[in-house]
């Protein structure tokens, strides 16, 4: 059993700065009469003990917050785009405040560590509880209820929120291979994510289904952008004998293959058939057929997930799961057969 994280104190703050609480009461009251390099010590010591989360408890100890915290790694993203949407939606049904913490960039790249530091900088302090979206971590020091949507593991020690992976990329291939389609190429998303393994599983049984061998020169990897979607398709169209069609692993990642096939001269879906997966705003003016996750409706759901904990309140179930649907559009069509 993981032991609980000690509360970081103000006696342990002027121990390891080498001085009195009083002076580190009075850096923390913002107060001009201690030195400048005794301030910046302090407030380094501060920094690195993490005593900052509690002084922001300790100031709102006797408020209830009604305030909670969603972290995510991009915000102009059309994944978070989408799940800020059905969050916002339960948040304005709710008494609740939305705090959103990010670092700007779904291609930066993450530690585990640090997401558990933006989880404790949120939940030991300010909200009274956080949905963090695709988490690394598996698991979190905290006393404050967390809820993950589409998480590194399958079974993460705390409540999660994902699509029908698996079963979403069965039937989107089953799509494909019913169109006459034997050749297909996959692009895979973020390797360190389970949606994107999950899918890659799917694309894998499908064909072994169909009882057609797998050829690993189909498969690249991605990592659910569009650039290097773009990049992926060019690799696969470049093949001697490339795909007739191709499934990538999200709409993001569709986005480069159309582009790619669009440089490279070729017609969608005339010359390639193309299937996304996600259903963001966007595929439906790109004509794209995907697999719908109801992404707006995770953030939902999992917004209410986590006040239901916040309340107290149990829950019917610790891993729900967003059943896909395919939506079919116009990115596809049957393979025509050599006469």
């Amino acid at each position: 059993m993981r032991k609980k994280k000690v509360t970081v104190t103000i006696q342990d703050v002027a121990r390891t700065a080498g001085v009195s609480v009083s002076t580190v009461s009075r850096v923390l009251n913002g107060k001009a009469d201690v030195a400048s390099e005794t301030q910046d010590h302090i407030l380094s010591v501060i920094d690195n003990l993490g005593y900052t989360t509690n002084l922001a408890a300790r100031s709102m100890r006797s408020f209830k917050k009604n305030l909670v915290g969603l972290i995510m790694p991009d915000i102009a993203y059309p994944f978070a785009i989408e799940v800020m949407k059905g969050v916002n939606r339960a948040i304005a049904e709710s008494e609740f405040d939305l705090l959103v913490y990010t670092t700007g960039d779904v291609r930066k790249s993450e530690s585990a560590s640090h997401e558990q530091k933006y989880v404790s900088l949120l939940n030991n302090s300010i909200t009274d509880g956080v949905i963090i979206v695709a988490p690394i971590a598996s698991e979190f020091s905290s006393n404050a209820p967390i809820v993950s949507i589409d998480p590194l593991v399958s079974n993460p020690t705390y409540p999660t929120v994902h699509a029908t992976n698996y079963q979403g990329a069965v039937e989107a291939m089953e799509y494909l291979l019913g169109l006459g389609h034997k050749r297909i190429g996959f692009i895979s998303g973020r390797a360190e994510l389970e949606s994107s393994n999950r899918r890659l599983k799917g694309y894998r049984d499908a064909l072994e289904n169909a009882g057609i061998p797998v050829d690993e020169e189909l498969i690249a990897s991605g990592d659910y952008t569009t650039e290097i979607g773009a990049v992926c398709a060019r690799k696969l169209l470049s093949l001697d004998k490339p795909p007739t069609a191709i499934f990538a692993s999200n709409d993001q990642t569709a986005m480069g293959v159309f582009q790619t096939a669009q440089e490279m001269g070729l017609r969608i879906p005339e010359d390639l058939s193309v299937m996304g997966f996600d259903n963001i705003s966007e595929s439906k003016y790109m004509g794209l057929t995907t697999m719908d996750q109801f992404i707006s409706e995770m953030g939902f759901v999992a917004t209410q997930m986590l006040i239901k904990l916040i309340k107290r309140e149990s829950l019917d179930t610790q891993t729900y799961k967003m059943k896909t649907q395919l939506v079919v559009r116009n990115s596809c069509q049957e393979l025509a057969v050599a006469a």
